[in-house]
């Protein structure tokens, strides 16, 4: 059998990371009977005995490149190669052609209640009122849908009339070995760690919000850790001069190392006010460590936290209710029991079978 898995957006991030881990299960499996076929555009993957990588960077240069490629490059692949089944890593199936297809989805953009404008975000607003589209339909004739969440399941058969027996639940994994935990003093219960990138839903106008709050009361002993450098955008600006103007304790710390991340977990709280997530990977990653966790009220951090004991959430925009909750953490007031979350199975491991089975 010849698969073709297809991810020619995956660059850096999350994608990356399922991308990689799933190269890495199709190399253990050592089943010489399929033949893997990686078409991809700039990560770099090595060939092996049953597996060619074809790498096409050109699809990165525009919209009207990756379109081209889509409906026009990607399908001839599949007849030069000869390819017996896809597997979609992209939210959208290969157009033109009748190969069974597997679809991944972990655009969560389309299945979320908040809306955004035009004038607020033009990307957002394409992915929820134009590819929303495409990956609707992408769902409805793949022969299998593969999601994270339960309630990407539960939305996604709902939002795109898609059989709720179609969609599978497959949970990422945390592959790093983690040795050391959480430790709780003054210091670590008073500093608090948001790793996320600048988009408007990671929400974080709502901590600085509560950081102008918590000046007014004098209360200054504590420290917030941004993985931006301030300087993302004229939204991000405007909060870092906010934050400039107030004198208030956030540190623009801009991007760090897995391992740098992973660090924080051990010695501070994980922030997560961020209302638009497919799973919310920092959630696990902390919970993980047994970190305290201030998570803003969703269905994904819900469904990934359960009843652990170190979870605190607050409505999304109310930085009042965050502002209380810092300061009780602060002062020492929120008092935890020591327990962990536990990893997920391992999502490259779970994503074979439903690859190859017909």
């Amino acid at each position: 059998m010849n698969v073709m898995v297809f991810d020619v957006p995956a660059e850096y991030g999350g994608a990356l990371s399922i991308l990689h881990e799933f190269y890495a299960e199709v190399l253990a499996s050592h089943d010489d009977s399929v033949e893997w076929f990686f078409v991809l555009s700039t990560p770099k993957l090595d060939t092996s005995k049953n597996v060619t990588v074809l790498n096409y960077p050109w699809v990165k240069r525009s919209w009207l490149h990756r379109i081209y490629f889509d409906y026009f490059i990607a399908p001839q692949v599949i007849k030069k190669y000869r390819i017996d089944r896809v597997f979609s890593l992209q939210n959208v199936l290969i157009p033109r052609t009748t190969v069974p297809q597997v679809l991944y989805v972990h655009q969560s953009l389309p299945f979320v209640k908040v809306r955004f404008s035009f004038t607020e975000d033009k990307l957002l607003w394409i992915y929820q009122n134009v590819i929303s589209h495409l990956i609707f339909r992408s769902m409805r004739r793949a022969e299998r849908v593969i999601v994270q969440t339960e309630w990407m399941r539960s939305e996604g058969a709902k939002i795109a009339s898609v059989s709720r027996e179609k969609m599978h639940v497959v949970p990422p994994v945390i592959t790093a070995e983690i040795t050391n935990t959480y430790v709780h003093t003054k210091h670590s219960r008073s500093t608090f760690f948001y790793p996320a990138h600048a988009m408007l839903y990671k929400n974080h106008q709502v901590i600085i919000e509560a950081c102008e709050l918590l000046r007014l009361q004098g209360i200054e002993d504590y420290s917030v850790i941004l993985t931006l450098t301030g300087d993302e955008g004229d939204k991000i600006r405007r909060l870092a001069q906010r934050v400039k103007e107030m004198n208030l304790p956030v540190k623009f710390a801009g991007t760090l190392t897995r391992p740098e991340v992973f660090s924080y977990y051990k010695k501070s709280v994980l922030l997560f006010p961020s209302y638009v997530e497919t799973y919310g990977l920092p959630l696990m990653e902390a919970g993980m460590h047994g970190a305290p966790i201030i998570a803003a009220d969703t269905l994904f951090a819900r469904e990934i936290l359960g009843v652990y004991p170190k979870a605190h959430f607050f409505s999304s925009f109310d930085s009042v209710a965050l502002a209380n909750i810092l300061k009780r953490m602060i002062a020492g007031d929120c008092k935890h029991t020591f327990e962990k979350l536990s990893n997920p199975s391992n999502v490259a491991q779970a994503l074979l079978p439903h690859v190859l089975s017909g």
